[in-house]
């Protein structure tokens, strides 16, 4: 089965910090822990990937994912009822079209965070889709 996200998908995904549920994202440190992190610059890149702005490059969840690419992310909207998670993996872009478009396509506020575009991108290529605890997509 290939991965595609729907249309319902891409929209919660890139309407979620506004709607007040910023998705939660986890990735391993370099002892197997599990860390935890709030990212409200996720967005839709396509509909296999999924890209969000790093506002602070060379540490957190950049370092993490340079060690180890599999990442995950959890969205849940209590209005809406929508949730699901999202395996992937992800790597630092820094190509500068790709940067410009991830920051442009984030929230305003967060924007407003990192004005003058110091940060960098990250672009996950989403290997499955779980909702309500069974796989719907996956990467052939």
């Amino acid at each position: 089965m290939a991965v595609s996200l729907t249309d319902e998908m891409q929209q919660a995904i890139n309407g979620a910090f506004d709607a007040g549920f910023p998705i939660v994202w986890a990735s391993t440190d370099a002892e197997g822990q599990a860390v935890l992190n709030f990212f409200g610059t996720t967005q839709a890149y396509s509909d296999h990937q999924i890209a969000i702005w790093m506002r602070t490059p060379d540490r957190g969840f950049l370092t993490r994912i340079g060690q180890n690419p599999r990442a995950a992310m959890l969205l849940r909207n209590a209005e809406t009822r929508v949730s699901f998670q999202v395996h992937v993996e992800a790597k630092r872009v820094d190509d500068e079209a790709v940067k410009k478009q991830v920051w442009e396509n984030s929230p305003e506020r967060e924007r407003n965070q990192d004005p003058e575009m110091k940060g960098t991108a990250v672009v996950a290529e989403i290997v499955r889709v779980i909702q309500r605890g069974e796989v719907v997509m996956q990467r052939d």
